[in-house]
This record gives C-alpha cells, sequence and structure tokens, in this order.
C-alpha cells in the first residue's frame, strides 16, 4: 500500500489536513464494505522481490538508479538504498497454473535484472542480509534519491530524537548505533499477497496471524550481520529496532512499535487494522497533491476510489502481516501481504515458501476453525519471535496451549494441510507437489539458507580472515544462486579462496580486528601488563565510562615505567592514565588501507585504533597488513603464473 508521491507532515495544519483525508478514506471504506462493492468472485496473489546489487568483488554495489535506467520498467522500482532494488510481479489468478506462472515471473525478473546488471559489472544476489554488507556502506550518501526515502529518514531521526540503534543477541551479540535509517536497508524480502473478500477477512487474517511462525521458521534465511551470529531471521528484529520511533521510559505505559506483529485478533473487519493504526499513531507522511480526492464524490460517480490518504498513512507503518487496498480492473480488492519472508535463497526456494503459505492461507480456517478461541493472542505473538530467534529449531504454543517441537508440527499439521490447501485452491498437483517436496526436504534434513549460513561459517573458523570468510560464502550464495538449486540440496563452504583479492582489504574495516581487549583510565598497571602478557598484546586500548578512547598503552611505556619502579607497592599506585598515550593516532572504518599504512610509518607506530564518532570499535596493526600483503603477493604470483 506504498505510495512513491509522498511529502512529510511538516506542520499541525498539514497533519490535520492529513488525518482528515484519511478518516474519509475510512468512511469511503466503511461504505464500500457494506454495500458489496468488494471483487468476491475471484482470488489472485501475487509478489513483490527484493534484491542486493554486488560488485565483482561481492561488496554492496550503490548502482540501482543506473540499472533502473537501463531495465525501465516501471514494475521495476527503487529500495531504501542505492544498492537494493524491487520488482512485482503482476497479479495472478489462483489456478492451476498460478504457481509456475509466478515461479516464470520471478524469473524472468531476475534474469532481466541480472542481464542488465552483467553489462554495469554488477551482479544481484537474492539473501535475506548480504555476509559483506558493512556499516561504512550504510551512509546517507548510499540512500535513494527518492523523496519518499529522504522524507522517512528525516522524520525517523526526529521522532526518535537520537541515533538509530540495534542490540541483537544470538550466539553472538551486536551492539550498533547509526545516525540513519539505512541501517534497515541490510534488509531483502520477498513479500506474498493473497486476495481475500471482507467477509473472510477476519478468519483469513487470524489465520494469518497463527501460522507466522511455521511459515517464517521454515524460511529463515539472515543469520549473520557485520560478521555476528545472531538470529536465524535476523531481519526481524533488525526492522522492529530502526523503526521504532518510541521514546524510554514510558513506564507502566504500553507504547507500541511502528513495525509489529499485532495486538490482537480480528473479530469482524479490516476496518477493525486501519482504526486500530490511525487511533494510535500520529499521520506523519501525506500522499502528495497530485493524489489527493473526494472518495465520496467517486462513488458517488459508481467508481472505486483510491483511498491514497490511507495508503500514505499505511506505507508508515509495517505490520507484518498487513491488510491492503487495491483496484484491479476498476474494481476493488482486499489482500493480506505477508512480510515475514526473506529474500532467496533461489527462486525455488521462494516459490517453495510461497506455496505452503498459500496452501495454509487456504486450509487454515478448516484445519483450525475458531483459532482465535483456541489460541491466546499473545501465544501467537510468542511463536512468531521465537521462530525468528531459532528458526526450524523451536517450540511453540499451538492450539488449546500444547507445546509442540516445530519439526514435529510441521509434518504432522502443517505441510499435510497447505498440501490440502493447494488441491483447494485448484492447483496443478505436480506444481503443488514440486513446492511442497521442497519444505518436505527442508524440514527433513533441517537445512534452511540461516543454516546453510551458520554451518558453512563454523567449517570455515580459523581460515583466513573474517572478510575473506564472509566474502567465500557470499561467492559460494552466487554460485548456488546461479545453479537453481533449492538450499536444501546446497553443499557446505569448506574453504575459503585461496587467492586472496585485491579489493578485498580496500578499507580499514575489511582488516581490523574487533575482539577487543581495553581497559579503564583508573586501572592499574599490574591488571594491565598481566592483560598484555596473557594476551600477547603490544598494545592495549584504553577507555573511559562511555566506551571513548582516551589514551593507549604501549609494551615499550609500560616496560620503562615498570623498570624505574623499585617495589611492587609502588607498582599499585600507578593507573592506566598515568603511562597510556594520550591523543593517539587514530583512523575510521571508512579509511583507506593504503592511509593507514601510510599513517602508521609517517608517525613510526605499529598499530591504530580504530574510532568512530568518538567510540573504539576496532584496532589494526602492521602485523595485520603484512598477513594481508603476502597474500596478495601470493595471489599476485599465482597469476603471474598462471598468465
Amino acid at each position: 500500500m506504498g505510495t512513491q508521491q509522498i511529502n512529510p507532515a511538516e506542520n499541525e495544519e498539514s497533519h490535520r489536513r492529513a488525518i482528515q483525508a484519511v478518516l474519509r478514506d475510512l468512511d469511503a471504506l466503511e461504505c464500500m464494505i457494506e454495500n458489496k462493492h468488494f471483487e468476491t468472485d475471484k482470488r489472485r496473489i501475487g509478489a513483490e522481490q527484493e534484491l542486493m546489487l554486488l560488485d565483482k568483488l561481492c561488496r554492496p554495489a550503490p548502482r540501482a538508479e543506473e540499472l533502473l535506467g537501463r531495465i525501465n520498467d516501471p514494475r521495476f522500482v527503487p529500495e531504501l538504498a542505492k544498492f537494493n532494488l524491487e520488482f512485482n510481479c503482476d497479479p495472478i489468478l489462483v489456478g492451476a497454473t498460478c504457481l509456475s506462472t509466478l515461479r516464470q515471473q520471478l524469473i524472468d525478473g531476475f534474469q532481466s535484472v541480472q542481464s542488465n546488471a552483467a553489462e554495469m559489472g554488477v551482479v544481484p544476489l537474492m539473501t535475506g542480509i548480504c555476509p559483506t554488507i558493512d556499516l561504512s556502506d550504510l551512509s546517507r550518501d548510499n540512500l535513494s534519491p527518492h523523496g519518499r526515502y529522504h522524507a522517512l529518514d528525516d522524520m525517523l531521526r526526529r521522532m526518535r530524537g537520537a541515533d538509530f540503534e540495534l542490540h541483537i543477541e544470538g550466539a553472538d551479540e551486536l551492539l550498533v548505533r547509526h545516525p540513519s535509517v539505512m541501517l534497515e536497508s541490510v534488509n531483502t524480502s520477498f513479500q506474498v499477497h493473497y486476495q481475500t473478500s471482507p467477509d473472510e477477512f477476519a478468519s483469513a487474517y487470524n489465520t494469518a496471524l497463527a501460522i507466522a511462525a511455521p511459515v517464517l521458521a521454515v524460511s529463515v534465511n539472515s543469520p549473520i550481520l557485520f560478521g555476528k551470529r545472531l538470529w536465524r531471521e535476523t531481519r526481524i528484529a533488525i526492522f522492529q529496532q530502526v523503526v521504532d520511533t518510541r521514546s524510554k521510559g514510558a513506564g507502566h505505559r504500553e507504547m507500541l512499535g511502528r513495525v509489529r506483529f499485532g495486538e490482537s485478533w480480528v473479530n469482524r473487519s479490516v476496518l477493525e487494522v486501519f482504526r486500530a493504526d490511525v487511533a494510535r499513531f500520529k499521520q506523519v507522511i501525506v500522499a502528495s497533491e497530485l493524489d489527493t480526492e473526494d472518495p465520496g464524490a467517486i462513488l458517488a460517480e459508481g467508481k472505486a476510489p483510491k483511498l491514497k490518504a490511507l495508503q500514505a498513512f499505511n506505507s508508515s507503518l509495517y505490520r507484518w502481516i498487513r491488510p491492503c487496498y487495491g483496484i484491479t480492473d476498476g474494481k476493488p480488492h482486499l489482500r493480506i501481504e505477508n512480510r515475514l519472508f526473506p529474500s532467496g535463497p533461489t527462486v525455488e526456494d521462494e516459490v517453495a515458501n510461497a506455496a505452503f503459505w498459500i496452501g495454509l492461507m487456504a486450509e487454515g480456517p478448516h484445519a483450525f476453525p475458531e483459532i482465535n478461541e483456541r489460541m491466546e493472542f499473545r501465544e501467537a505473538r510468542s511463536n512468531f519471535v521465537t521462530a525468528a530467534q531459532q528458526g526450524l529449531s523451536c517450540h511453540i504454543t499451538w492450539l488449546d496451549d500444547t507445546e509442540r517441537s516445530m519439526r514435529e508440527l510441521l509434518v504432522e499439521s502443517f505441510i499435510p494441510a497447505a498440501r490440502a490447501g493447494l488441491a483447494r485452491l485448484g492447483i496443478d498437483d505436480r506444481d503443488a507437489d514440486n513446492a511442497m517436496s521442497v519444505i518436505e526436504h527442508r524440514v527433513a534434513s533441517r537445512r534452511t539458507g540461516a543454516r546453510w549460513v551458520i554451518d558453512s561459517v563454523a567449517r570455515l573458523r580459523g581460515q583466513g580472515t573474517r572478510t575473506e570468510r564472509l566474502d567465500c560464502i557470499t561467492g559460494a550464495m552466487l554460485a548456488n544462486q546461479r545453479s537453481g538449486k533449492p538450499v536444501h540440496e546446497w553443499p557446505l563452504v569448506e574453504r575459503t579462496d585461496e587467492r586472496a583479492r585485491s579489493g578485498a582489504f580496500a578499507t580499514v574495516s575489511q582488516c581490523m580486528s574487533t575482539d577487543l581487549f581495553t581497559v579503564s583510565e583508573d586501572e592499574c598497571i599490574d591488571l594491565v601488563a598481566s592483560i598484555m602478557d596473557w594476551e600477547r598484546l603490544r598494545h592495549i586500548p584504553v577507555e573511559n565510562a562511555d566506551h571513548e578512547l582516551v589514551g593507549l598503552v604501549s609494551y615499550r611505556t609500560l616496560l620503562r615505567i615498570l623498570a624505574k619502579q623499585n617495589t611492587a607497592s609502588r607498582v599499585t599506585e600507578i593507573a592506566a592514565r598515568d603511562v597510556m598515550i594520550k591523543d593517539p593516532v587514530t583512523v575510521s572504518p571508512e579509511t583507506p588501507s593504503i592511509d593507514a599504512i601510510t599513517l602508521m610509518c609517517r608517525h613510526k607506530i605499529s598499530c591504530l585504533p580504530v574510532v568512530e564518532e568518538g567510540r573504539l570499535v576496532g584496532m589494526i596493526s602492521e602485523r595485520d597488513y603484512t598477513s594481508i600483503a603476502k597474500r596478495l603477493l601470493e595471489r599476485a604470483l599465482l597469476e603471474d603464473n598462471e598468465a
């Protein structure tokens, strides 16, 4: 329900005008429902495919605008970042060949991007989060040059009153602060639409909420961000945290995030969902003057209004299961948008995911009747989060307060129900079986896209640098994607490419160490010396309470100071601040590696703290660059021999 033609609600007057337009649209929607204006004799499905663009070094390539110009097709549209784009499938009537049609549209769209991108030295990747994306890629310079996205960034930053933050705990822990909504651009998704009618909306929408957990658990494909192993579907945590505008310290008051699962089941009508959003959230984005309309007057003419004000309002709210209003061939319709799926790993995987959800949507009201009475809403929401965190390994609370293994429920209940739903919709048996067999094999082998990444990371442990390992996994994704085989058939990555790429270490962020030992200013020098001895460190950074770098202790300085002390009692009187080098030379993560090396040579130092907004984020040493130089030299010699 988004629109590119929007403006921010810049003052109270524009806000009032905007919300009045939304209320008029809601009145028109209610009138259309009461007078049976909606299409009910047809059911359609649709899909939106998001892609990441990479260069030859498997790094994000901010070339979407040029690529969209080459493609020149209105179905291909920009996304938040210049290294992302989206293409929209045409609506497909549900019937015997709808899955085949969906598959072909996805293949055609991807090939159109791929062939045009190849002429630019760029390649598209289907994945929930690209392993090689780095904070340095998320500058506002890479924000898509369209008013919609700049308005959203400005609006969300103003509402937050602070930087955007991520704090996600999985096998590793990630704590990141960033000044732009570009943090959200690490996500790429595959969104599926299912047309419903006003009369069946409540049952269909409740089904979509209840089955969100199994649908997500079987499709997880985003386990790593910035080299950290987090949730099986880390997209969920990222989107909810980055677009969260709530202030802290609300006490007992319940405040809702703009990205959310929901608060309750639907009892009767789609109006309940829209009205709940309008009642709880301020209008911050409005339709442009070109999109304003009088929905009542249009209805009086016997036509369907576009409800652009409601669409603009809805474009700033992000329910994971979202109701949508649209018009096809002059007839209004309702549909439910599934925003859960990550992009990829292949078209075959995506068609299988879509078929699984569509089948459950068709059969759910029959297989799981009165689900809102047999299951507490909070359990559906908890199941959803658990599935995002653990994937197929999770346990959930299902009907009648029973706790079950996700894999058992998939085999015994959800997969059979999805198969029955596809048959109920009249979908070709062979197409249905091809899609559902992918789901079945994925469950049996426990090999989701997320599992493939995690297992490959484990196989590569100890090989090369972190950058090299992530490059290798991303390269393997591209190769397997080209094969077209679903992810449960992908071989694990066993080893890194021994020939280091010359551009793989272009910036400090690609080479620096991030697992750091640090000390505080008032730490006793004896502990500082012990840590340096235990961990074989030549330098140790000194931080204050806000994790800001205030100094650097070197082993040479430490030896000189300790040599002057005659007694152990005098050593205990010395703190890190007494021996540290104040105001050390530093670099940022975006600093070119050659500049960092030049700095070390000029100042005759062997390491550089890496600082971002005053905070220590890494260390780079001459030892790191010596190791990298060796690998690059080996590659050059190998290429000369091959030539």
